[in-house]
């Protein structure tokens, strides 16, 4: 193996691309991810119940790919709800921690309610995912809350940060999307508070216009045109982002979570070779990750 090729290696090791980002059934989207380059997958709760076998056919799927598993998403309006709902909720939570489980994933995506029946409480919400975290213990798996950018009570990683310190659970921690700070406009400068060992999973996407004023219009540009690391009009602030991340000392995964129109009508290998090109940029040109170990360097004959 050349270094050259060790090297470009070593720079998508830390890189994954979600399952919603290509079309057709989970073992092509597996197949184009592997044949791409990628080692490790996110994958959400339609990859198995959609499977024709049933979700514990998936997931055998999933283990005999040999592509690892990022996480498992995701876990929708949880916290800040009570009585029948709440219980309603746990109940989907534990079926959420026993598909993650049987993955081998030890990450689960929870995002910022967007119910009009949550609590703004930010104590109660703290409250309701110390619970979900104890509830996660013994599948041996951490919780990543996301704060989505329409959120109704937490929509901004700052908040969602917040809530995190304040139900100070060990396997509780925050899950950055750089759509939902680019759409935000959070400042970036609020990294440095972070606690590196408590940013559980980082996802990556852009998209092609300045502003989304409305939660509508985001809604609507992140669930129909992100577009990869790269190729959108935010390039100086992401690569701000992950520049700011690795100086932190976060050294987990990166995982490009873009929903697209475009690309779900594309073949697989068009779009996961796109997706490729941002994670060996990312690696190479941004963070630098690339460079070959001693030893590993093969001088050309």
């Amino acid at each position: 193996m050349t270094g050259t090729s060790r090297g470009v290696q070593q720079a998508m090791r830390d890189f994954g691309m979600d399952t919603i980002t290509l079309a057709g059934p989970l073992e092509a989207k597996l197949e184009a991810m592997a044949e791409a380059g990628f080692k490790q997958v996110m994958l959400k709760a339609n990859d198995l119940n959609g499977h024709p076998q049933g979700w514990k056919a998936a997931v055998k799927v999933v283990r005999e790919s040999g592509l690892r598993g990022t996480g498992f998403q995701v876990l929708r309006d949880f916290e800040g709800l009570s009585g029948h709902l709440h219980q309603y909720k746990v109940d989907i939570a534990k079926q959420m921690l026993e598909m993650c489980a049987a993955l081998g994933c030890d990450v689960l995506l929870a995002c910022s309610s967007t119910s009009v029946h949550a609590s703004a409480d930010l104590d109660h919400i703290a409250r309701d995912l110390r619970k979900l975290a104890m509830l996660a213990i013994p599948f041996g798996i951490r919780i990543a809350y996301e704060g989505l950018s329409w959120g109704r009570n937490v929509n901004e990683y700052t908040t969602a940060w917040d809530v995190v310190c304040r139900a100070d659970c060990p396997n509780l921690g925050i899950g950055i999307d750089s759509f939902h700070i680019l759409a935000a406009k959070t400042p970036l400068d609020a990294i440095e508070d972070l606690d590196p060992a408590k940013i559980f999973l980082v996802q990556l996407s852009d998209f092609m216009w300045q502003e989304t004023r409305t939660f509508e219009e985001r809604m609507a540009t992140a669930r129909t045109f992100r577009v990869f690391p790269g190729e959108g009009v935010h390039t100086p602030q992401l690569v701000d982002l992950v520049l700011k991340l690795d100086a932190l000392g976060y050294a987990g995964d990166y995982s490009f979570e873009v929903f697209n129109d475009d690309y779900v009508q594309m073949p697989l290998p068009f779009v996961a070779q796109r997706a490729r090109r941002s994670a060996i940029w990312l690696a190479e040109d941004v963070l630098h990750r690339s460079v070959p170990l001693p030893g590993q360097l093969r001088l050309r004959d």
